[in-house]
């Protein structure tokens, strides 16, 4: 089983958008720990040594922050809601006193900032790299981002994508590979009822990724070979990239998937190595016919 069901959307983002810059211990997360937030909120909210933790920080006015179900679940029963404006997922806002709860993405009242959930998390982290660092510096981190709100890329070959079962996608990550770009995929294809087959081509299923964060795969490439799969997709930084590149394992299947005419693809560094294998080709041949 993956740990990725213990680690939420929330704090991948969050730890890759902070993780730029030593924190110093100036700031405190609480995040969901579970898809789904409730399981992770409610052994946050019993962990009484995070409790003392989250009370000091609190008391001596330093950052602070929850999103999703945690500021209903953990930050009230703590009473560290009081006197801030306040924000949570749609779910638990009616938790929320009234006279306190906002709906907005991400609210900063004082040392305390809350956020709705998933699709807020950038928002949720940039919000700490401004208070940190000032506004420059979200500048700096959001540029290497990439903005969300670049238009997409006109599609050169359309394949139609009709199935008439559970789709199965590969997701092979090695060390050094970008956690956002692992993390982002797998919860946000999971929630789409995709079944999601995540494969380390290193000879451990733990991998740490360019921002250090642990993450163990579902299995080795080689014990996800036998499979056939609607869609192999390749997450980037250029470490991980190159090491998933020298797997001949993980070539012969995006050779076969290429020959079957089933779906593959790349984000960020990984597209360089697809073009090194011959695998965009026929794309640019295309494209420029």
């Amino acid at each position: 089983m993956s740990s990725l069901r213990l680690h939420s959307l929330d704090l991948c983002c969050f730890i890759f958008v902070t993780n730029w810059q030593y924190l110093k211990s100036n700031l405190l997360l609480l995040g969901r720990c579970v898809q789904g937030g409730m399981p992770g909120s409610v052994r946050l909210r019993d962990n009484k040594i995070l409790q003392r933790i989250m009370v000091r920080q609190a008391e001596e006015k330093r950052l602070y922050g929850a999103i999703c179900a945690a500021p209903a679940v953990v930050l009230m029963p703590w009473g560290l809601h009081k006197g801030r404006k306040i924000t949570c997922h749609p779910s638990f806002i009616g938790d929320l006193p009234t006279f306190r709860a906002v709906e907005s993405n991400v609210q900063v009242s004082g040392e305390l900032t809350t956020s709705r959930g998933p699709g807020t998390v950038f928002q949720f982290a940039l919000s700490f790299v401004e208070q940190l660092f000032g506004p420059h510096s979200v500048e700096d981190v959001d540029s290497t981002l990439i903005d969300a709100g670049l238009e997409r890329s006109t599609e050169v070959n359309r394949v139609e994508w009709p199935f008439d079962h559970k789709p199965q996608v590969l997701i092979p990550i090695a060390n050094g590979s970008e956690e956002m770009e692992i993390i982002m995929l797998v919860d946000i294809l999971r929630r789409a009822n995709i079944n999601v087959v995540l494969a380390s081509v290193d000879k451990s299923t733990n991998i740490v990724g360019s921002q250090r964060m642990k993450i163990v795969a579902d299995k080795c490439i080689l014990g996800a070979s036998d499979s056939k799969y609607d869609l192999i997709i390749i997450p980037g930084g250029p470490g991980g990239a190159e090491r998933l590149h020298r797997s001949t394992t993980l070539k012969k299947l995006l050779k076969e998937q290429k020959q079957a005419s089933r779906m593959y693809g790349g984000i960020c560094y990984s597209p360089l190595i697809l073009q090194k294998q011959g695998l965009l080709q026929v794309f640019f041949q295309t494209k420029n016919s």
